[in-house]
């Protein structure tokens, strides 16, 4: 699937980025799973109603929409290592503001969320430029592990702030001391990053052909690689948001129960993003995703329509196992082409996080009208979109055009 492109680096210099990739992945994971641990403090500090938490909580996903389409022209310009060191900073930055805000007043908890959500947006194009990066020298897929560390990452920090919780650890030294560890170890670890091409690759001469975030929007596979990623991330953000509350009021188990399917679809994904890489080398990316894309439609199907709750959980795992590989292989497919990957990961990454955005509102509508188990099945229209466009995923066979 790859072609040995590279010559001037050594290997003990692509393992050392590979670890520093894995870091970015897992210390992005971990921060903003450490924040989401103490959105209920927060709340309760601030006296926050739902309608005003929501509002609240908006001003990440606005900072993520405004730095994704300007984060491509800006990895092109400084590179993947710099803009992942600068966001680090930035982040630890929004991060404290927000959890000192918390003792303050909702403004300046705004203002902390939205750089963390700036910051969270650019930090997610630039790890995952350097992921392609990573795979390209490696010569094999890798990309899924790298997501699958970002899942382990939101584990340990979901973790860490209910042991918080638990030691009644004050909101501002709790996210203080993320920030700080976050901060630490990113932005060592970013400084081994490889550089995002050289001389030795094909095209990345000076003569190379550059491409703007605006010319990326306008190249028909760009586009619909990013259709694609959408439906997974829909896929995939919708299980996060709804599965347990499905669970629990569709097949009326307990809300320990309605969690445990919650964990045995994210144990599900994370599995697959683990063992995903031998698959995509042995059988190329559109085979594995449209197979996983068949195997999520029936998973949400089972789990919407079984008429006992042990089938819902099977059918939870096939949702997860469904979901693992759909985001990472679109972000691979974006950076195929080295000189173009910044400005075509931004774009694909602009389109795919809409999901998240949309996700939970557009479920939540349906909810209201058919139920929220009923709802689900417009995730398995989306797979089923999403295995028809597949083969936009495919390595291009002249990765210079």
């Amino acid at each position: 699937m790859f072609e040995n492109m590279f010559t001037t680096v050594r290997p003990e210099t692509v393992r050392a980025a590979t670890t520093a990739t894995y870091v970015a992945f897992i210390g992005s994971g971990f921060a903003f799973a450490s924040w989401a641990s103490r959105i209920p403090q927060v709340r309760d500090q601030l006296g926050l109603d739902p309608a005003a938490l929501g509002m609240v909580l908006l001003a990440i996903a606005a900072g993520s929409l405004l730095a994704l389409p300007l984060s491509g022209p800006v990895v092109t310009r400084i590179g993947s290592s710099r803009t992942v060191m600068a966001m680090a900073l930035l982040l630890g930055v929004g991060l404290i503001t927000a959890a000192l805000g918390s003792l303050a007043g909702v403004v300046p908890v705004v203002i902390g969320l939205f750089l963390l959500g700036f910051a969270n947006g650019a930090w997610d194009v630039g790890m995952n430029v350097q992921g392609t990066v990573v795979e390209r020298r490696l010569g094999r897929s890798i990309m899924s592990r790298f997501h699958a560390g970002f899942s382990l990452g939101t584990v340990a920090g979901a973790l860490l702030g209910a042991g918080m919780v638990a030691l009644r650890v004050p909101v501002a030294a709790h996210l203080t001391g993320v920030a700080a560890l976050v901060v630490a170890a990113v932005v060592w670890q970013a400084g081994r990053f490889v550089a995002d091409h050289d001389e030795t690759e094909p095209g990345a001469g000076e003569s190379a052909p550059k491409v703007s975030a605006l010319t990326a929007w306008k190249e028909p596979r760009t586009l619909l690689i990013g259709v694609f990623v959408l439906a997974f991330a829909f896929t995939e953000g919708v299980g996060n948001d709804w599965i347990s509350i499905a669970a629990i009021d569709g097949h009326h188990v307990s809300p320990a129960l309605g969690t445990l399917a919650f964990a045995g679809f994210l144990t599900a994904m994370t599995i697959g993003r683990w063992y995903g890489p031998a698959l995509l080398d042995r059988h190329g990316r559109t085979a594995v995703v449209r197979i996983l894309a068949v195997i999520g439609t029936a998973g949400v199907a089972l789990f919407v329509f079984a008429p006992h709750p042990v089938l819902a959980y099977a059918g939870a795992l096939l949702w997860g196992l469904g979901a693992s590989l759909g985001f990472p292989v679109g972000m691979s497919a974006g950076g195929d082409d080295p000189s173009r990957a910044a400005a075509r990961v931004s774009v694909i990454a602009s389109i795919g996080y809409c999901a998240f955005l949309a996700g939970p509102p557009v479920i939540g509508f349906l909810g209201d009208r058919i139920t929220v188990l009923r709802a689900l099945i417009t995730v398995a229209a989306l797979l089923g979109l999403a295995a028809l466009i597949a083969g936009a995923v495919r390595p291009p066979v002249d990765q210079r055009k």
